[in-house]
């Protein structure tokens, strides 16, 4: 019988050979994933017998969530983070500024292709754009997996996702994953793995895959999964490039990481399976208070928006800057618009290309690469009864600080024009 990705690459972990979907195994992650949260993490772990993390070369650890620290307590929290980081030798550790952790562990290649990622936050499952295992897991987990190294797993079905076609003017992938969710639900993919597949997949940059597997976090996904190709491949090579690796060096760890990754059988059992026509998508909004509660962008021209956010894990890169630029090129925004970029090489790449430069004359707002007022606490919270259109990826009430706040999710390029206008706005209205 043919196996899923998510099926070969548990069996992997937990060193298995044939592991089925609905079994309970037990792995040990490639990487292991924490934030700010270390602090809360590091008191969990002191209370177990282990005086030591078993692998400290396999933890990863970014202070993005408020950074730089908003208050004396976020000061105090990553001033321990800082602390256990010394005390135990964890050498993959990223400072405030560097940026948001699912960007930055990608960028440093610390996650590729055929790994196994255990995480801190919900939002994990982005790996699954290089072809690798991300799930997200509570703090709990995480202090056992740093004292032990292991984790159980229920292996869960897969749900295919099979995308055709290109996608029109102004559609991406974000407009693409608010619908499928609005098609599916919030919880249409609970404790299942989703694998894309499709040419309108390969025919995606790395950029733009980067978001689909990050918004099945939003769907109930325990992990997504995109078959690694020659776009992941020039991308890991472009990133090898700025580490300033020789082409020899970079050709040998291609290969290496080519050997590693896996792939479904053409035979693998499929939960379910959707197909869907990228050029049938249009711009789409998911209004408050829950990501599933999809309409296209037309049938909201008459809602007024007080303030526009672009980043966070979802869409805070560079081409999301980069259309956002586009979109607001020697015009001047009617309402405050806030841009965080999800990473400093992110922020360095959009100052040097000049989006920075047009951003901020158009009276944009630029944060700390991080997360910034994603999680609601940090750099752009709302008042009450204000309306947010963001490009993040939750709009939960008090998501962004006040539960009498409101959030709608769109693309940068609709955020971009609705910031312009003070109303959603389909990009195409105001362009000359």
């Amino acid at each position: 019988m043919g196996q899923t990705f998510t099926e070969k690459i548990l069996g992997r972990a937990s060193g298995r050979r044939d592991v089925q979907a609905g079994e309970v195994v037990t792995i040990e992650p490639d990487v292991i994933l924490s934030h700010d949260n270390t602090a809360g993490i590091s008191k969990l772990f002191a209370e177990l017998p282990h005086q030591r993390v078993k692998y400290p070369d396999r933890l990863a650890i970014t202070l993005d969530h408020a950074a730089p620290p908003p208050t004396p307590t976020h000061a105090r929290n990553q001033h321990l983070v800082r602390e256990f980081v010394k005390q135990h030798g964890v050498t993959n550790f990223f400072e405030i500024g560097r940026g948001i952790c699912h960007q930055v562990l990608c960028e440093e290649l610390i996650v590729t292709a055929g790994m196994t990622i255990a995480g801190a936050d919900s939002h994990t499952p982005h790996f699954g754009w290089l072809g690798a295992f991300g799930v997200g897991v509570g703090r709990t987990e995480i202090a056992a997996l740093w004292a032990t190294g292991e984790l159980w797993l229920r292996v869960p079905e897969t749900i295919r996702v099979t995308l055709r076609g290109r996608v029109n003017e102004w559609v991406t992938a974000k407009d693409f994953s608010l619908y499928l969710i609005g098609q599916l639900s919030a919880e249409g993919a609970n404790y299942k793995a989703v694998e894309f597949d499709g040419e309108g997949v390969v025919n995606m940059t790395a950029e733009s895959r980067m978001v689909l597997p990050n918004m099945m976090a939003e769907m109930g996904a325990k992990n997504a999964y995109i078959a690694p190709d020659q776009v992941v491949w020039d991308w890991l090579d472009q990133q090898m490039i700025r580490q300033g690796k020789t082409a020899i060096e970079r050709a040998k760890r291609l290969q290496h990481i080519q050997a590693h990754a896996l792939y479904s059988d053409e035979d693998a059992t499929y939960e379910a399976h959707h197909i869907f026509d990228l050029g049938e998508i249009i711009p789409s909004v998911a209004c408050p208070h829950m990501v599933d509660q999809w309409k296209p962008v037309t049938e909201l021209t008459q809602q007024a928006v007080d303030v526009g956010f672009i980043g966070t894990c979802t869409n805070g890169r560079l081409e999301d800057l980069a259309v956002a630029a586009h979109v607001l090129r020697g015009k001047r925004l009617q309402k405050r618009l806030i841009i965080v970029p999800a990473s400093s090489q992110v922020m360095e790449d959009a100052a040097r290309l000049g989006y920075v430069a047009d951003l901020v004359q158009a009276g944009a707002t630029f944060g700390v690469p991080g997360c910034g007022p994603c999680m609601g606490n940090h750099m752009g919270v709302l008042a009450p009864r204000e309306v947010c259109i963001s490009s993040a990826n939750r709009n939960f009430q008090g998501r962004m600080g006040e539960k009498e706040a409101f959030i709608y999710l769109a693309s940068p390029a609709v955020v971009a024009a609705s910031a312009l206008t003070g109303f959603i706005t389909h990009p195409t209205e105001v362009m000359n």
